[in-house]
């Protein structure tokens, strides 16, 4: 095995293995130009967001009401279109405050929208695919192979997976369709299904041949480790230490949640199980899966679906609410629960946020960090969840893939302009030349260094 490699592992006596993340001490004979993969990964938050907290200049607007179907509205003329700095941040944009010159808020992009499907399942299916009006037959949806799997058509064969797809939506009560709790798309009607359980996720990047043998796969390594670690760099033995502590806390963290189960299983309570597990420590449990699949080179393509589309099952948002609260529910009354919906707008930002801090943390080959190399995309296929509407999503961009990305900046898009325009443009920083991605008019200049 190639110790240079940044794609290293550990193999323990009963096979399993772990990943290792860049080591300068192992690397000399790494080429001074070579560079760390760019890596693209997705944040999807369902049912849209309150605007008033989430767009600038909106905090004053009526509170939209409810419509079932799909409709525009006007936009906030307050906000010139370009590209302004991104200075104050709104409410909910609040807790990226930290890293706000690493990130882009993005303004004004709107999605396409073929009636005569279900809003809701749209949104959360097209949301990496917005086919153009009718180009597909077989489906009431404008659903066609996704831009996770197309970006990886191009880089995917350099990592063990071609792409990770991960879910925060436990609940086992399928109400809706699979096209409400999907994103990524292998093709229309074939979904890559997303991994829901952390010990699943853990299984799958850490591989076993007997986990249940051997519950603690760091144990299995730990001897190969410490060998490993006398041959290290003083910061590179920080950087080990460090790596070591974060996959031990997903282990415990993994076990408090299955823990969490077994003692409201004992419990009489109406909702599901599932109901009263805390939001904020299962989304980051899958978040920092995902950053340790991107680190270590498992893959450079992963999405991370936050909740379903339209399901009415409840969660609990700890340190909001004293009960599960649904989500879906409370974005139709939003003249009743304005406050509430403000607050999971929050939660949700507050999740980005800490991944996206942890990725800035991570030093890579070249000095610069892991979201430095990475797209990082947090976005909604809804621009509110009561109009329904496609048009004035929500989207922010952290990271400067690999220094091809513009970063610190407020880009307020022109009327009509297609969300097809950012994924073009990203995967053309991904390396994936081609000229039009879906109902894309072409690429998104503005963010392009």
């Amino acid at each position: 095995m190639d110790t240079t490699n940044r794609r290293s592992f550990l193999r323990g006596a009963a096979g399993a293995t772990l990943s290792l993340p860049w080591l300068e001490s192992l690397a000399a004979a790494i080429t001074a130009d070579t560079k760390p993969a760019i890596r693209m990964a997705f944040f999807y938050v369902p049912i849209g967001v309150a605007r008033r907290g989430f767009f600038p200049g909106e905090q004053d607007a009526a509170i939209p009401k409810f419509s079932s179907n799909q409709k525009e509205i006007s936009r906030n003329a307050q906000i010139p279109i370009g590209v302004q700095p991104l200075e104050n941040l709104t409410p909910t944009q609040q807790p990226l405050e930290r890293v706000k010159q690493k990130v882009t808020l993005i303004t004004g992009m709107d999605r396409f929208y073929q009636h005569g499907s279900d809003v809701h399942a749209q949104c959360a299916s097209c949301f990496l695919s917005s086919a153009t009006a009718h180009e597909v037959e077989s489906s009431v949806y404008p659903l066609s192979r996704t831009l996770d799997h197309i970006v990886a058509d191009h880089v995917g064969d350099a990592t063990p997976f071609r792409t990770l797809e991960l879910s925060c939506n436990s609940h086992r009560d399928n109400k809706e369709s699979i096209y409400f709790d999907n994103i990524s798309w292998y093709g229309t009607g074939h979904v890559a299904p997303s991994i829901r359980d952390p010990r699943k996720a853990y299984r799958r990047m850490f591989g076993t041949q007997d986990i249940q043998a051997y519950r603690n796969i760091t144990d299995l390594v730990l001897e190969d480790a410490r060998s490993m670690r006398q041959k290290l760099g003083s910061s590179d033995r920080q950087k080990f230490s460090e790596y070591f502590d974060g996959i031990r806390t997903i282990e415990q963290q993994m076990d408090k949640l299955e823990k969490m189960k077994g003692e409201l299983a004992l419990v009489a309570i109406d909702e599901p199980i599932q109901s009263h597990l805390p939001r904020g420590a299962y989304i980051r449990l899958m978040g920092d899966l995902m950053v340790a699949a991107l680190q270590t080179g498992l893959t450079n393509v992963a999405t991370l679906m936050i909740g379903p589309e339209r399901w009415d099952t409840p969660f609990m948002y700890e340190s909001l609410f004293d009960k599960p609260m649904s989500h879906h529910q409370m974005s139709h009354n939003q003249n009743k629960f304005m406050e509430q919906l403000l607050q999971v707008d929050r939660f949700h930002m507050e999740q980005f946020a800490y991944l996206v801090e942890k990725m800035d943390g991570i030093k890579e080959a070249d000095g610069m960090t892991l979201l430095d190399n990475t797209i990082f995309n947090y976005g909604s296929g809804l621009g509110d969840g009561a109009t329904h509407q496609y048009s004035e999503l929500p989207i922010i961009v952290a990271g400067a893939g690999g220094g091809r990305l513009k970063t610190g900046q407020h880009l307020n898009c022109a009327d009509g302009t297609p969300l097809a325009n950012l994924w073009l443009s990203q995967a053309h920083v991904m390396g994936a030349k081609f000229d039009r991605f879906a109902d894309s008019t072409g690429p998104t200049s503005e963010l392009l260094n």
